[in-house]
This record gives C-alpha cells, structure tokens and sequence, in this order.
C-alpha cells in the first residue's frame, strides 16, 4: 500500500477520498479543534476509512516530519482558502493565513512521488493571476527557496529564470494545474475548485486529468426527453417545474449536440442526493440518521436563496456571518425555503452517511462547506494513485528483467 501524508484536513474530505484510492495515512494535520474532534470521533467510531488515521491537532509548520522523509508517496491537502475566496477580503500572499509556503516547504521536506494541492476557485481569478503562477512554480522547484529579505515578486523572477533553463536540478516536478466543476464528476453539487497535481520528475508517467462523467446536457436530456428523471423519483407530471419559454428549440439542438458527444451520465441533483433520507421537519421521523435535525429560520431574499430540488445545488460555503447567497438553504416544490440539515449538506459533499460530523449546526456546516467533495477527491486520487502503481510495476518489471539476464 502507497503512503500519504494529508495536510489542512478539515472535516476529511479529501482524506476520505485519498484513502479510498488505496494510500495509507502516515499523518493526518489539523489545526481547528472541533474538525479534529470529527476525525477522532469517526475514527473512534471505527468507520473505515478513517479508523487507523494519526491525527495531529495544531500547525503544520509545528510537526516533526523527520521519521516519515523519502517514505511517502503523496502529499495532498487543500490550504486554507480564505486568502483567494471570492468571498474573502482577497489579501493572497499577504494573508497571514497563506499556507502554500509552508505547503512547499514540507513538499520540498517529504520529497513525495506526487501531491495534488486544491483550493478555491477565486485561486484562478485574473487579479491573482501572477501568484497563482508562483504557486505552480515554487511547487515545480520547491529547493529553490525564497531567500531572507527576497519578496515573492524577486523570488518569482528566480523562479522564471530556472524554467527557461530547460534543466531539471535537484527536486523537482512536473506540475499541472486545472480548474474543475465537481458536478462534472458525479457530485450533485456545482463546485468550482481549483487542482494542482505533480509527479515527482523521476517519476515517469504520462497523466491528466480524469476525463469529465456527467454534464448538465444529459440532465436536460434526462428530464425533458422522456420522463426518465421523475419516473425514477416518482413525481408525477402535475409537481413538475414548469418548461421555460423557448426550450423545445433548445433540446432540438441538444439532440443534434449530444448526439456527436461520448455518452456521460447527467449531472446528479439535490433530490437525487437526499433520496432516502426522512423530512426532517417531521418530528421523531429521522431514523438512523445521524445529523438529520431540522435547524429553523431560514429567510429567503434577493441574493438570498436556496437550491432548488432538481439541479446540483449551489456550491456550499462556509462564512463567519452566515453565507450570503443562502447557499445552505434548500427551496421545496412548494417555493417555501429551509435549511439544509448536516446531513442534507454530507449527502452533497457526497460523505458517507456512517460519518458523523461534530459540533452545533453552524460549526458542522462550517466544516462541510469547506470540505473538498470525497467522490471528487477519489476521481483525482485514484487517478494519481493509478500512475504511481503503473511506475512500480514498469520499474519492478525492469528489474526482474536485468536479473534474469545469463
């Protein structure tokens, strides 16, 4: 089995998701008390995935890293994103909450065969368009460390320099870097999320990103042609939302477009996600659902609302006020408004129903909301995980080669 070391792991999303594609955590590093406590609680618990965990509660940049050097084979974590959230005060590098140095400085440290590093969407935005670069780079040459009194623009400069010499020294990776949408990929939930993947330059394999399952066309397909999507979910015709003006045109060219596409999936939606699960606002009706309460008060007004049952819901956020958007509200066949239960959001996370999340609703629905989605972080891991097993094999296969040699 590969090793990993996961770093900022939050609720265990991505974790979860690296576990399930076959890495053993060597260490698992959370600052924040109460996400530490979820990942001990499930692990105490004995849920699979997380039982044999060794979480270590505090600063990355606190740990002893020595035992576990030129033993791991993945570094993954996603650094704290309030520094590039669309919702943040913006500030990048000068957030004193920018953990990507310290990200590089245990990359260059641990020496892993891979890391995949994940963040918000606001990474990419043009505004940060010259630091998203000098992320890519320091983790393409992390030994080429800022000096003393450099800034990170005269660091970035060095950094240039070493590219165009076409000369791999010392450690170093290839790096690549993609904007994805989590609904693309099987989660019923439109997340936008930035990846950065690097395979050590030793490491000799040709990869990309997986290719993309599902797409919002096959969800129109899915619901207007033919009744596919509510005869699975039993609606009948006279609850379903109302066609907008001028569809038909729309589907005559979707029909002509999808049919020169590789066939995919539809996009999952909200009550795909929740099917199963009681209504909550229905007292004593929650079963064995852990986390299922009805949390009351939801408001909905302009610029406030929630996701409607039968698309992907809106990306889950965590805020320190609330969440502006009512991004964890859900809107009901009858246009009424509640919010979702911790549950409701796990489901849409795609985080298995056996995991429990600890803390009040507002601090449980901080954790979800900046979880990376396990069924996206296993697509990536597993395809990670799949070259690395490949570069084994092909180095193993070598080996026996020389050694049977008369």
């Amino acid at each position: 089995m590969m090793n990993a070391v996961e770093l900022f792991a939050g609720a265990g999303g991505l974790g979860m998701g690296v576990a399930l594609a076959g890495f053993s955590s060597k260490a698992v590093l959370e600052w924040d008390r109460v996400a530490c406590d979820t990942l001990r609680e499930n692990g105490r618990r004995g849920h699979p995935l997380v039982k044999d965990w060794p979480v270590f509660e505090g600063d990355v940049r606190d740990f002893a890293f020595g035992t576990l050097e030129d033993r791991i084979d993945l570094v993954a974590g996603g650094p704290p994103c309030q520094p590039f959230s669309m919702g943040g005060k913006h500030r990048a590098n000068e957030d004193e909450r920018d953990m990507f140095p310290a990200t590089v400085k245990i990359i260059r440290k641990l020496r892993p065969r891979a890391f995949i590093v994940e963040n918000v969407r606001g990474l990419s935005r043009p505004s940060f368009k010259n630091y998203f670069e000098y992320i890519k780079l320091q983790l393409t040459y992390p030994e080429l460390a800022r000096r003393g009194t450099e800034d990170w623009l005269g660091h970035l400069r060095r950094l240039e320099k070493e590219k165009t010499l076409g000369r791999p020294r010392g450690l170093g990776y290839r790096v690549v870097a993609r904007l994805v949408n989590a609904a693309d990929y099987g989660v019923p939930q439109k997340r936008e999320r930035v990846f950065i993947v690097g395979f050590r330059n030793d490491v000799r394999v040709e990869w990309s990103f997986p290719e993309e399952t599902h797409s919002f066309d096959e969800l129109l397909r899915d619901q207007c042609i033919g009744d596919g999507y509510w005869n699975r979910h039993a609606v009948a015709k006279s609850a379903r939302p109302v066609a907008p003006a001028g569809l038909g045109k729309r589907l005559s060219d979707l029909e002509t477009r999808l049919g020169f596409q590789p066939r995919r999936r539809p996009w999952l939606t909200v009550r795909d996600a929740l099917q199963g699960l009681p209504d909550p606002t229905r007292k004593g009706d929650n079963g064995f659902f852990s986390n299922h309460r009805f949390q009351p008060g939801a408001r909905p007004y302009p610029g406030h609302t929630g996701s409607p049952l039968d698309l992907p819901c809106k990306a889950l956020k965590a805020g320190d006020h609330g969440v502006p958007g009512g991004e964890n509200m859900l809107v009901l066949p009858d246009g009424a408004c509640r919010y979702l239960t911790v549950r409701e959001a796990a489901r849409l996370q795609t985080f298995p129903d056996g995991y429990v999340i600890q803390g009040p609703w507002s601090e449980a629905m901080r954790q979800l909301g900046n979880a990376v989605p396990v069924q996206l972080a296993h697509v990536v891991a597993a395809s990670v995980a799949e070259k690395l097993a490949e570069q084994e094999f092909d180095e193993t296969a070598r080996l026996i080669s020389r050694l049977s040699r008369p």
